[in-house]
């Protein structure tokens, strides 16, 4: 495994792999059961979207981690699903079924522009201070859900829309010194902070009764076959619904890119050019996955940004995906055991995550405005409008204009002029 995976040459060790592939899944074990919980809304069955989600999950990270060798865990993306859910089938009115052809055929896209090198050609195009605001606006934005989710920071009224949270709550007392203790471990070097501070807080949640324990800790996969391979094509081929097929594949499109690039700078994986290499792997990793998880019943798939949290705990090779997707596979029986990790414990490592992943700012030339401007709208609006997607076409679109005032055009490579013109695509059919 060592060899395989190529441990001294990213400097890491089993033992930190596991920790990270365990702490990645924690943060991200709540999919489990949110992702289901959306698309109930669109008409697709709470227990074999379960299964649909663990074994999409697995597909892609047991992928990222063979084929691409990478930290990144694959699983259902929530703005996708939510867009899915709400717009596609409550709003317009199509079938969820019709609604999973779209995914189908943007993931075909997706594989298509991977294997003739359009993705990386884009990805390669995107400016050093473009993929910095990117890793800084993840890690801030991660910080944003974990405060809201522990309850440390709540939905304010008109005027003021977020204020600090009811701290003598008890979850939110709990996430608080849940917080400092995952703290003092960090600055203490202690080998798997992140993953103790979360199991800590857990125990100490159940044991002051703020946590339920479940009523089984095994529990048998609930059987899939009711949304297994039940697309729509014929539905999904109109020509009226084709705007919803390009609204799937530039949020996709975006938040892969931003998401890779973003975590690939943090766990230092790219180049003296900003790149990172064979990037295409990782991005058919994820393609693949995005043209299986429909046929599975779920939505379109990618990497989690909530892979920052193995990567903080050390993980830099594919065996910490690998280690991910075990544990989502053993999820299939022991889901009751899994996502009894509750808010306020597994939010505490989302808020730590910020505070790693600011440090790209630091590249970023602040005395030139055209670089300046355009990463500051990414990371401000990633975190104020709660949309990954929103920051970083705003960014996109901000680039050239910023670059064009100023007489400077000729700085621009041409794949930014295409991520561009997506970005506008975007605003004009997704953005939400």
């Amino acid at each position: 495994m060592a060899s395989y995976f190529q441990f001294q040459r990213f400097g890491t060790t089993m033992k930190r792999e596991i920790i990270a592939g365990l702490t990645t899944f924690l943060t991200m074990a709540y999919i489990i059961i949110v992702n289901p919980a959306i698309l109930e809304n669109a008409g697709i069955p709470r227990g074999p979207s379960t299964t649909a989600t663990i074994i999409a999950a697995v597909f892609g990270t047991v992928l990222m981690a063979f084929f691409a060798n990478r930290p990144f865990a694959i699983a259902p993306y929530m703005s996708e699903n939510a867009f899915i859910a709400f717009v596609v089938v409550k709003v317009m009115g199509y079938s969820w079924q019709t609604a999973l052809a779209a995914v189908f055929f943007a993931g075909v896209i997706f594989t298509l522009l991977t294997l003739f090198k359009v993705r990386s050609w884009l990805a390669e195009s995107i400016p050093l201070s473009l993929k910095c605001a990117f890793a800084t606006g993840i890690g801030l934005f991660l910080t944003f859900i974990g405060l809201n989710e522990t309850g440390i920071v709540v939905l304010g009224v008109p005027g003021a829309p977020v204020k600090l949270g009811d701290l003598s709550h008890p979850s939110v007392l709990l996430a608080v010194c849940g917080l400092l203790f995952t703290v003092v471990l960090i600055s203490r070097k202690v080998l798997g902070a992140m993953m103790i501070g979360i199991v800590v807080t857990t125990i100490a949640s159940i044991i002051l009764k703020v946590t339920p324990l479940p009523n089984s800790f095994v529990s048998m996969p609930p059987d899939i076959t009711p949304i297994l391979f039940k697309l729509d094509f014929a539905g999904a081929l109109t020509p009226g619904f084709f705007p919803i097929i390009l609204t799937i594949f530039i949020m996709a499109f975006l938040d892969t890119v931003g998401t890779l690039l973003g975590l690939s700078m943090r766990a230092d994986l790219l180049d003296e050019n900003g790149n990172l290499p064979e990037i295409e792997k990782p991005m058919l990793a994820d393609a693949l996955a995005t043209v299986a998880a429909p046929l599975l019943g779920t939505t379109t798939t990618g990497a989690y940004i909530e892979s920052a949290a193995g990567i903080e705990e050390g993980g830099r090779t594919g065996f910490t995906a690998l280690v991910t997707a075990l544990f989502f596979l053993l999820a299939l029986f022991f889901a009751p055991l899994f996502t009894i990790v509750p808010a306020h414990a597994y939010g505490i490592a989302l808020i730590v995550i910020g505070s790693y992943m600011i440090s790209p700012l630091a590249k970023i030339d602040f005395d030139d405005f055209t670089e300046l401007i355009p990463a500051f709208l990414t990371v401000v609006l990633m975190i104020f409008t709660y949309n990954i997607g929103v920051g970083m076409t705003a960014g996109f679109i901000a680039y050239p204009l910023m670059k064009g005032a100023t007489g400077r055009i000729k700085e621009m490579k041409g794949g930014m002029w295409v991520l561009a013109l997506l970005s506008l695509s975007y605003f004009l059919f997704g953005a939400k």
